[in-house]
């Protein structure tokens, strides 16, 4: 079943990178992806990151949605919501007092190979 038909506005959107915090990993990842981008595996950070930090234009995309948004990493998800094992990056929807559902697949996540990809792929599974 498509669960895309069933996201309200209140729902909170989770996007979740395929790559764990700290500042350690921060600049291991972003030495990664500036000198093997092809082998990097978080397809989320590399379109809607560059070298300064989140690109300007996602922020803006982000805030003209109208919903709370949440960004994690691998190992946020499974300290704040006790969810492992699921390939990333992902986004989840999250309606109070329920655990986040899967709603953007890492498969679909992965298929965006640039920033616009990925704000179509947000705004055409809003609708």
């Amino acid at each position: 079943m498509d669960m895309t038909h069933l996201i309200a506005m209140s729902d909170k959107l989770i996007f979740v990178y395929n790559a764990d915090s700290g500042i350690f990993n921060a600049f291991k990842d972003l030495i990664h992806k500036n000198l093997s981008p092809e082998t990097y595996p978080c397809s989320l950070c590399t379109v809607t990151y560059n070298n300064l930090g989140m690109r300007r234009e996602w922020k803006q995309f982000i805030q003209q949605l109208g919903r709370s948004v949440e960004f994690l990493h691998r190992d946020e998800l499974e300290k704040k919501y006790g969810i492992k094992g699921i390939p990333l990056p992902a986004a989840f929807t999250k309606c109070m007092g329920e655990e986040p559902r899967i709603w953007l697949n890492a498969e679909k996540m992965n298929s965006c190979k640039s920033l616009g990809d990925l704000k179509q792929l947000v705004m055409s599974n809003l609708n």
